[in-house]
């Protein structure tokens, strides 16, 4: 089953990006695609985003809430809000968190809902690329919106195969966005946005991340 088949175009008239739509379904896609890594690559990114104890935490196009869970284990008696456009794949993370400090809502990358400088970390993985071209900028400002001065962004996004017979396997699989994914683009969009003291690297077997902050010290 390839992911095409677990996203919708636009079903939600809040996005113009992509959006899961078969919870479980992405749950087990995602199992096999990381090769029985994904838990281990989750809880690197929870570390790299330098959440600790008693941070509030904004994870963007959380899905089924793999990464929000392993974010709200890190800060423990913080907080973490999840949120996604989907109403449907929100009501599997409900479902599958036992974290009491995990709370997850609607809502879209590029059109957050939640208060200036309001949150110390803001965190999303392989939500980007479901985003338009014209719309991610958009959302890079929205992160940078919601972070307290000194806050910091951690940015997971899938890193496509170097070589031409692996890309065209993932194209199959997933489509063009995954594919053609253009992460030379990403550190510059988060430079544009305003962040700081941004780094990058990769964790096996396929994500590219980005980790910045907000100028400022935290009052």
């Amino acid at each position: 089953m390839g992911l095409g088949h677990l996203l919708h175009n636009n079903p939600d008239p809040g996005t113009d990006g992509l959006t899961i739509d078969h919870g479980a379904g992405y749950d087990v896609f995602g199992a096999v695609f990381f090769g029985g890594r994904r838990g281990r690559v989750c809880r690197r990114l929870a570390e790299l985003s330098g959440a600790r104890d008693g941070d509030h935490v904004l994870d963007i196009g959380c899905g089924t809430g793999y990464l929000t869970r392993r974010l709200a284990a890190v800060v423990d008696t913080g907080t973490v809000v999840g949120v996604d456009p989907s109403a449907k794949v929100l009501e599997r993370a409900r479902a599958t968190t036992k974290e009491t400090n995990c709370t997850y809502a609607v809502g879209v990358a590029e059109s957050l809902s939640a208060t200036d400088e309001s949150f110390d970390v803001v965190a999303n993985c392989l939500m980007l690329h479901h985003l338009p071209e014209e719309l991610r900028t958009r959302a890079l400002s929205e992160m940078w919106r919601v972070l307290r001065p000194g806050g910091r962004l951690l940015i997971g996004e899938f890193r496509p195969p170097a070589n031409h017979l692996g890309n065209h396997l993932i194209e199959a699989l997933t489509g063009p966005a995954m594919a053609d994914n253009p992460l030379h683009l990403l550190e510059p969009m988060v430079a544009d946005a305003g962040f700081v003291g941004i780094g990058s690297g990769d964790l096996h077997p396929w994500i590219r991340y980005v980790t910045a902050s907000k100028s400022g010290v935290v009052a």
